[in-house]
């Protein structure tokens, strides 16, 4: 232990405390993790709405999923229209209904489209503003006016006839039997419901909202959606040398040594040097500082072997482990208890608990996860239980990299001591990521998918499979 890396316990002791709490968030969040799903729930619609309709004018089906033109109209405002009972859900990729024309009646005046809360329920879909509608007696599509654009074929009984919105592209879609008919720019801002219209005498119309099986393919294309977005990334040009500087420093960072010295091996012949260090401010020495140490410490914590680690800490950085009741002494506790809980040493897990984790019982900020950790004893099968994730590998790793960002907090050259300790260069990026996607979803009205960096990972896994 260098004589500089004594002084500067003091000076960063503040700084300490505050990186172990951090990380004590994290295995909270982890906890949570299981409980919430990747995907934002919206209500969708299910039915049609009865009560804002036209209803003098069509019938609907008692199940509300049908629509019958049953007399003669005399003129324009004589449409059969009703939109569902509620908007298309905004918080995912696509949204999607279809109908199938049952009977296209005497002149096939049929319409799907979208249209706002306010629209009138007397005219087609796509006649008034702030609606959008693919018209089956002329293939036409009108967008807020009366006048038709030419977009795709007529359509007729027997046929299937989707409506949709690509919240990515910020576009509507429309198909027949299966295929994209088309695409228009979404310009209608707000809450749109899916809408359907009859008018003339005897058109039938059944839809579906999904309860059924779609015609169109709606998982293929979604998932060239995102193929067409995995391209656009891929396109961006990006040196060699820098994308190896980027993965290089995230291996310094967690002191992944012997991975770092085999990466560095296998590209000595194919990357060309580079000096972004001096161009980008950053600056290696900062995580170099106690690589093999941290290498050490990281692998023991990784095989379970916490008591090898604190001895080592005690010998190597006794100023990390001589307050007690720090955070980062808490989860090294915790961790050795859940250790034997592991290998079912539950009465030394009892007595350690006893001994080790009853000083924070009495502590606001570790009585979570303590209570936790001593619930995982209430189970015959822990791993199965709601607090089995702290029997998982990720638990060690936010162990680990509790000590680690500790470690590197001692370096008396570090310039930034928080952000520095706690993300490699390769994580601000992407936490840089995150922040631009979610500010590219706040200004499309916070429409589209929500951003989960764990899913674009693993879609671009995917694609190289």
């Amino acid at each position: 232990m260098s004589t500089a890396n004594s002084n500067n316990s003091t000076n960063h002791h503040h700084g300490d405390r505050d990186l172990g709490f951090w990380f004590l968030e994290q295995s909270r969040l982890a906890s949570a993790r299981g409980l919430t799903d990747m995907d934002e729930d919206e209500d969708a619609p299910t039915e049609l709405n009865t009560i804002n309709s036209s209803g003098g004018f069509l019938v609907v089906s008692p199940d509300k999923l049908s629509a019958k033109y049953p007399n003669v109209n005399l003129h324009g405002h004589d449409v059969g229209v009703v939109q569902a009972n509620k908007p298309a859900p905004v918080k995912r990729l696509v949204y999607y209904f279809e109908i199938y024309v049952k009977d296209a009646g005497t002149k096939g005046h049929i319409a799907i489209g979208f249209t706002s809360e306010s629209f009138k329920m007397r005219r087609q879909p796509g006649w008034e503003a702030n609606s959008c509608g693919y018209h089956g007696d002329d293939g036409l599509l009108y967008r807020g006016h009366g006048k038709g654009e030419a977009f795709g074929p007529t359509y007729t009984s027997g046929d299937i006839v989707g409506g949709g919105i690509n919240y990515d592209s910020q576009e509507f879609f429309f198909t027949k039997n299966g295929a994209v008919v088309g695409t228009v720019p979404k310009d209608i801002k707000g809450p749109l419901f899916p809408t359907i219209a009859v008018h003339s005498q005897n058109e039938e119309v059944h839809v579906n909202f999904g309860q059924q099986p779609f015609a169109f393919d709606l998982k293929e294309f979604e998932a060239q959606e995102r193929m067409k977005q995995q391209m656009s990334i891929e396109k961006i040009s990006l040196p060699t040398n820098v994308s190896h500087q980027i993965v290089r420093s995230y291996l310094l960072h967690y002191g992944y040594e012997d991975t770092l010295n085999s990466f560095d091996m296998a590209s000595k012949s194919t990357v060309p040097p580079v000096h972004i260090a001096q161009e980008n401010g950053f600056d290696e020495q900062d995580i170099l500082f106690a690589l093999n140490e941290r290498k050490t410490l990281r692998q023991l914590i990784r095989n379970g072997e916490i008591d090898f680690a604190l001895g080592k800490l005690r010998e190597w950085y006794p100023q990390i482990v001589q307050d007690d009741k720090s955070a980062t002494c808490f989860l090294l506790h915790c961790q050795k208890f859940i250790e034997l809980v592991r290998v079912g040493a539950l009465e030394e897990a009892v007595k350690y608990g006893r001994m080790e984790l009853a000083r924070f019982f009495d502590l606001p900020l570790f009585e979570d996860l303590v209570q936790d950790c001593v619930t995982l004893l209430a189970y015959e099968r822990p791993r199965e239980s709601s607090v089995g994730y702290l029997l998982e590998e990720s638990q060690r790793e936010v162990v680990a990299d509790t000590v680690n960002a500790m470690i590197l907090s001692t370096n008396p050259n570090l310039k930034d001591s928080s952000h520095g300790c706690l993300h490699s260069y390769l994580e601000r990026l992407l936490r840089q990521l995150t922040a631009c996607c979610l500010e590219r979803r706040f200004l499309s009205g916070d429409q589209g998918e929500a951003f989960h960096l764990q899913r674009v990972l693993n879609s671009s896994k995917k694609a190289r499979c």
